[in-house]
């Protein structure tokens, strides 16, 4: 099945540092996610950041559930590669994905606010194009949403 590709990118009228350090929270991924969904972290894992990760080792299975109770889908996360403050990738296998790929990329604009761009790249595990692209079009919804999320959080 061939991989399907989403990018998302927005401007946050914060500085990088600030934007970091709220991307990479645990509160922050779910305040990006809310109030539909919610991410649960691994056990052990509920003080971790992706700053403080090990490179490289599985971190468990986080949930995804809807409204915080309904399990929607999971995440076989590790973080495979990170340069703090800029930039981190993830890889892992979800109950809808056979393989993800989410790259985040933060980048100073000359107003000094940040650019966040998310890459997301997946193979579905239901077969057949039609739901490839349904697929597509949820996971860009969700990254469109978490954007909005986030910009709103620093109003600027």
């Amino acid at each position: 099945m061939p991989e399907v590709v989403v990018v998302q990118e927005s401007v946050v009228a914060a500085p990088v540092q600030q934007v970091w350090a709220r991307v990479v929270s645990p509160d922050g991924i779910n305040h990006e996610l809310g109030p539909w969904l919610q991410m649960s972290m691994p056990s052990g894992a509920a003080t971790l950041t992706v700053d403080t990760v090990t490179i490289g080792a599985p971190l468990g299975r986080s949930w995804i559930r809807l409204f915080g109770l309904v399990p929607v889908d999971y995440d076989d996360l590790v973080i495979v590669e990170r340069e703090p403050g800029r930039f981190f990738r993830e890889e892992s296998t979800m109950l809808s994905a056979q393989r993800w790929r989410h790259e985040r990329r933060l980048d100073v604009v000359p107003t000094g606010h940040t650019v966040v761009r998310d890459r997301l790249t997946f193979v579905p595990r239901v077969p057949g194009r039609l739901a490839a692209s349904a697929h597509r079009r949820v996971v860009a919804a969700l990254f469109a949403h978490r954007h909005r999320r986030l910009a709103a959080w620093f109003p600027g």
